[in-house]
């Protein structure tokens, strides 16, 4: 139904670039945690992704240590120049989306629009650097105190130019239906995060171990036309938010894709802690 891939989690070695294709994943996000010391090898990974015949769907701009919404106008110069060269170097290898945190946190209410005048003002100027380089900039939807946390706030943040693309995060919406915001940017989703939560916080869990109705997601995806990758987001290795006998497999990553391809929710084979809190 849809080409797999891998976001985030999955280091850029051969090794994983073998498995990818062998286990029929189509496509990896290309993640930058930190453009300052941005050590990305981006002649091999265009080198391994042709020879593995596995494509570099995105690029996730910098997003731990970097904030658009934050700093006066000098600073936030200086960090959309940073990101504008990230951008350069994977349109250069053939990436044409660039998955952008319109924020980090925490935010003070006292804050808000300030910080989201500030982040519109970046977004700006990266949608049309990145149109420049024949890519589109995808405004991630975040939870907690993030900017677009609500799908009302992604709207507001969108309006900043009409360039701007939504990248749909699965496990994001904590106080949001998903069926609604996907819906509202039918047109304007280009790419996706998949994994679940318990809508207390993000968990990055796979999906059918969290609360999110999976048959609606999937039906909601068909019925604006979605037809991007099918880009998991998720460690491989047991988090600590989860019980699980063993860490998860490429084959349990395509397991569960059919049985949600096919409409259902996927077999369970795990077990949350109880009480889990935010930060946890």
């Amino acid at each position: 139904m849809y080409t797999l891939g891998l976001s985030c989690f999955l280091d850029h070695t051969e090794e994983n670039f073998c498995n990818l294709q062998k286990y029929g994943f189509g496509a990896i996000e290309v993640t930058l945690r930190n453009e300052l010391n941005d050590q990305t090898d981006y002649k091999n990974l265009l080198s391994l992704s042709k020879k593995y015949e596995v494509d570099l769907w995105s690029m996730h701009l910098p997003y731990c240590t970097v904030d658009i919404s934050a700093g006066n106008a000098v600073e936030q110069q200086k960090t959309v120049f940073r990101i504008a060269e990230s951008i350069k170097r994977g349109a250069d290898i053939g990436i044409d989306k660039f998955v952008m945190h319109p924020s980090v946190e925490p935010i003070d209410p006292s804050e808000r629009e300030e910080r989201k005048k500030r982040s519109m003002d970046s977004l700006n100027k990266l949608a049309e650097i990145a149109y420049d380089a024949g890519g589109v900039i995808c405004v991630e939807n975040l939870p907690r105190t993030c900017l677009c946390n609500t799908t009302e706030e992604t709207a507001e943040i969108l309006t900043a130019n009409s360039k701007l693309k939504v990248c749909y995060d699965t496990n994001h919406l904590l106080n949001n239906d998903n069926v609604n915001f996907i819906k509202t940017f039918a047109d304007k989703i280009v790419t996706i995060h998949v994994s679940d939560c318990d809508f207390i916080n993000e968990r990055h869990w796979l999906p059918g171990e969290g609360k999110v109705n999976w048959p609606e997601v999937m039906a909601a995806l068909q019925e604006i036309n979605y037809q991007g990758v099918f880009l998991y987001e998720l460690r491989f290795q047991c988090p600590k938010t989860i019980i699980r006998d063993r860490d998860l497999t490429f084959s349990d990553l395509v397991e569960n894709a059919k049985a949600l391809f096919a409409g259902k929710t996927p077999e369970r084979f795990s077990l949350p802690k109880e009480n889990l809190g935010v930060w946890e």
